[in-house]
């Protein structure tokens, strides 16, 4: 491990290429780069949680803290790794204070392994709009968690508001257990049945508060075509945010499903005795290693936020954000996009806003002038190059001589 202090970020490509040639290559490739923002206090955390997932899916890890925003001077300190403590991949842990923090991309852009998937993951509170950061818009996939939200029901409504094709929530990944054990309930139930199964309602016992819990509800909500919901219990619920769920089905019947909190669910259902199932609670490296798994969007997620929050069309919206600047230090200022969808909404079009800007035209004295208004073509970039010489033409009149001033003739 190397710690480089007040560096930049050449100085940190360039140490990461120098261990590379003096450890040798740890890993023959790596399936995408993990983009981890968090703050200091979860930075522990967050580099376990990563490493736990580095192991399974191979990456290159690179950790992102912004510390001091308001800090007068911008400095970068960052912690370069081959197979160290993060994992067997490379690392590169890096705290930025001051308004680096702010572009952060400008840092992390040059460290992206080449053609590999981009994934972010916040380890903090969620971002009111990805598009905000641009470590977001540069990534195929993106990873936020509502449950480290202050009210995570308002959270998963900002979700589906921001929403865009490739977002994903750790607490929908919270739910897979329950999810999948539901599933294979309801098709044991069709196989003794020998015929489908119709779900006419139910209920998701535990914190109404809970992002999982109401996900869950939304789930069975969008599968099913009916409406459940989540209803408090007397019981403390585990760290899902869930008691039990239970389903009423055709023909007068009912599944149930308990947490026994033995790190188990005991399983109800007619004409079976009463099954248990492993439900443990998982570590949050194998939630993220979980997500790693794909890279396209999540759309069993979408229908479900949508049953939570009423929003529709979430699966059909752009993939791709463009980059809204926010100063946190001057919020007034922030840029919305002219083009594009920086919040994941709809873009709204603006008629009147396109008539108050009119569009930029060519000035009256250089419109004959002028090589671009004229053929409609730019020079190529070394035309335009303050070091190339400049040829005065023979026949322009001086200015000394009372003649207007003519263009200079680039050397071709």
């Amino acid at each position: 491990m190397t710690t480089l202090w007040d560096t930049t970020g050449s100085a940190v490509v360039k140490e990461l290429a120098a261990q590379r040639r003096t450890g040798g290559a740890v890993m023959s490739g790596v399936a995408l780069t993990l983009v981890v923002v968090a703050d200091e206090g979860r930075v522990a955390e967050a580099e376990q949680a990563a490493s736990a997932a580095a192991e399974v899916h191979p990456c290159r890890l690179l950790v992102v803290v912004r510390r001091q925003v308001e800090a007068p001077v911008p400095r970068l300190d960052a912690e370069v790794l081959i197979g160290g403590r993060l994992g067997p991949g490379e690392a590169v842990v890096m705290r930025m204070y001051g308004r680096l923090g702010l572009h952060a991309e400008s840092v992390v852009l040059p460290l992206l392994a080449a053609d590999a998937p981009v994934v972010t993951w916040w380890h903090e509170t969620p971002p009111e709009l990805i598009a905000r950061d641009a470590l977001g818009v540069i990534a195929n996939r993106r990873i936020t968690d509502s449950a480290m939200a202050a009210d995570p029901v308002a959270a998963l409504r900002n979700r589906a508001h921001d929403y865009a094709p490739g977002d994903t929530d750790l607490a929908w990944t919270r739910s897979t257990p329950w999810r999948a054990t539901l599933a294979s309930t309801l098709d044991s139930v069709s196989g003794r049945r020998g015929d489908s199964v119709r779900v006419h309602g139910g209920q998701v016992e535990g914190d109404p508060e809970s992002a999982t819990a109401q996900l869950v509800a939304g789930w069975l909500s969008a599968r099913c075509g009916c409406t459940v919901e989540v209803v408090p219990t007397a019981r403390v619920p585990g760290s899902a945010g869930i008691d039990s769920v239970e389903l009423r089905l055709d023909q007068d019947e009912i599944v149930r499903l308990q947490d026994d909190r033995k790190g188990g669910a005991v399983i109800n259902q007619p004409f079976r005795p009463e099954a248990i199932v492993a439900l443990p609670d998982r570590s949050l490296g194998e939630l993220i290693g979980e997500e790693l798994r794909r890279l396209d969007s999540d759309e069993p997620y979408s229908e479900a936020l949508e049953a939570v929050t009423g929003a529709t069309g979430l699966s059909a919206r752009p993939g791709c954000r463009d980059h809204v600047w926010y100063d946190p230090m001057r919020p007034q200022q922030t840029s919305e996009p002219t083009n594009g969808n920086g919040d994941g909404a709809p873009p709204s079009a603006s008629p009147t806003a396109s008539a108050a800007t009119p569009a930029p035209t060519v000035p009256d004295d250089s419109a004959d002038a002028d090589e671009v208004a004229e053929s409609g073509e730019h020079d190529s970039p070394a035309d335009d190059s303050d070091e190339q010489p400049a040829v005065q033409s023979p026949d322009a009149p001086s200015a000394a001589t009372g003649g207007a001033p003519t263009r200079k003739a680039r050397t071709r």
